[in-house]
């Protein structure tokens, strides 16, 4: 069965902390999903775009579990946090067997 994954990229961040409250809040919510943090705001090289804002790379074992992960109470709870300061493009995608 093909994983999911969520990735979002973070074109413009100008409230640092309201982030990091929101991080704790969404990595529990996303462990108990059944999600892996592959990659958070590690080294990026920027091309096409030329966007090197942070990235974060999250691993499920399937897509439907990513779904659920994201509509489940904790994460939606984590989302009110997320600060007007953080802008964020958000995906959910299924991978390739």
């Amino acid at each position: 069965m093909a994983k999911g994954y969520w990735v979002s990229v973070y074109p413009a961040i100008s409230d640092p902390e309201g982030l990091t409250a929101y991080d704790k809040l969404a990595g529990p919510a996303v462990r108990a999903g059944g999600g892996r943090l592959l990659s958070r705001g590690a080294r990026v090289v920027a091309h096409e775009a030329g966007i090197t804002q942070r990235v974060v790379l999250i691993e499920f074992d399937n897509f439907e579990q990513a779904v659920a992960a994201y509509e489940s109470e904790a994460y939606q709870n984590a989302l009110v946090a997320l600060p007007d300061g953080a802008e964020r493009d958000f995906r959910i995608t299924e991978g390739i067997d």
